[in-house]
């Protein structure tokens, strides 16, 4: 293992990229060293996904192009881990002959075992009981430039959305006791963490299965108490599931963002319904109505599913008008996808590739004037922002806001002679927007 040279390939989302830095971790602790360049590597080893058919044909494209190098001896092994290992090893093995292990999504921890194996010449399938949940100590090598970094509280899910394929490859929900998240996350805030980005397939269901009742709230609370750490941000809230003590959370807790991302998925009862949903339209129209009364300022951010089977152009056209009224902050519309073993895709009625793209440009038509407009209404305000980085062609600094979750929504740039460091948090009053982004001046 000395001066071996791992390049890790990190696909998907960010529960997968909590899994990379898991492995990571691992894997320099016993000497091994990572590297970024597939010209230096002797290993590669490909975190996969397989959410929808695009994530999919990436993750698979991918493993081809690595196996090139396998096959010309360019590196010594190739290692297939994630969800599209987890869900078609055999297949993986058969059609790609060079990939030396596939490490499905609960077996992670054993990488470095199943590195050593490979190394030493031995193939190996490690896949593991669907509803284990991995074993790590707290060491992470954090991939994300180490000022923010995702705290990932449970694994698997327990919705079983008709259109979905995670619960078959991430198994039920299980959460990761509170003490473990909680020494995690001291350990990312020492490394220099000033941002902790709550993650899971559902944050709102935290601690229903190990605790007997949802205790996201209390993780929150004992999150804030970390010296060091600035924000706290919540990813991915099923509606149905936010409660009041939830919402009174993040109204009196300073640490943690007016920031929440409820994936809502469609507007339609009907359609809903046979999505597995567990929310009416009225529903969400209450939920929504009652986070914006109690947090004035909260940044909502959502997800919508289009060209789902059986949606007729009213239900699309239902759907635009709810799109138009809640006047989301931030949204994304995804064209559905049918996946194999998941009960949507024997639907009858699938829609038009044609007819699903038409309807998703509708959307974000809307909604991108919906969102630049609220950025130009922004002028004038004054927002405190963390420092991403420096672009030194245009002098200008990036930065984020509390409604700015990183790499799906908007920048800031700062234009400023003051020198400013990657995680410094800074008062900016905006002057000036450009689509999605605004331009602000140090305050």
């Amino acid at each position: 293992m000395e001066n071996t040279k791992i390049l890790f390939i990190s696909l998907g989302c960010d529960k997968n990229l909590v899994d990379t830095e898991q492995m990571l971790g691992m894997l320099v602790q016993k000497g091994y060293t990572i590297t970024d360049d597939e010209n230096e590597a002797d290993v590669v080893v490909v975190n996969t996904c397989c959410f929808i058919n695009d994530a999919k044909q990436e993750s698979i494209n991918t493993l081809l192009e690595m196996a090139q190098l396998r096959e010309n001896g360019s590196i010594k092994a190739l290692i297939a881990t994630g969800c599209l290992s987890q869900r078609y090893q055999d297949e993986i093995q058969k059609e790609i002959p060079q990939v030396d292990a596939v490490v499905g999504t609960t077996a992670i921890d054993a990488i470095v075992d199943v590195l050593d194996e490979v190394l030493k010449g031995q193939k190996q399938n490690h896949i593991e009981d669907i509803n284990r949940l991995p074993l790590f100590d707290k060491k992470r090598v954090v991939t994300t430039g180490g000022h923010y970094a995702y705290l990932k509280i449970a694994e698997g899910c327990n919705k079983h959305c008709s259109y979905c394929i995670i619960p078959k490859v991430r198994g039920k929900y299980r959460s990761i006791p509170m003490e473990n998240l909680l020494e995690e996350a001291r350990n990312l805030v020492a490394l220099g963490a000033k941002e902790l980005i709550v993650v899971a397939q559902e944050t709102t269901l935290y601690g229903i299965d190990l605790y007997g009742k949802k205790a996201l709230p209390e993780l929150l609370h004992r999150l804030c108490e970390i010296d060091g750490l600035f924000w706290v941000r919540i990813l991915y809230c099923y509606p149905e599931e936010i409660t009041q003590e939830l919402i009174e959370t993040i109204r009196t807790e300073k640490k943690v963002c007016h920031y929440l991302d409820i994936p809502i998925q469609h507007a339609s009862d009907r359609i809903l319904k046979r999505m597995g949903r567990h929310t009416t339209k009225q529903e969400l129209v209450s939920i929504i109505s009652k986070l914006r009364e109690l947090v004035p300022d909260i940044c909502l951010r959502t997800t919508v599913i289009t060209g789902f089977p059986g949606e007729t152009p009213e239900e699309h056209e239902e759907l635009l008008a709810f799109v138009d009224e809640m006047e989301f902050d931030r949204l994304g519309a995804f064209i559905y996808s049918a996946e194999e073993g998941t009960p949507a895709a024997l639907f009858a009625d699938q829609i038009d590739e044609k007819i699903q793209c038409e309807r998703q440009a509708q959307i974000m038509e809307l909604q991108q004037e919906i969102a630049f407009e609220k950025a130009e209404n922004s002028i004038g305000s004054e927002l405190l922002v963390m420092v991403e980085g420096f672009l030194p062609d245009e002098h200008v600094y990036v930065a984020r806001s509390y409604k700015d979750s990183p790499t799906v929504d908007g920048l800031v740039f700062i234009q400023t002679d003051r020198e400013l460091l990657t995680g410094d948090f800074v008062h900016v009053k905006i002057t000036g927007s450009y689509e999605y982004d605004l331009i602000g001046e140090l305050s």
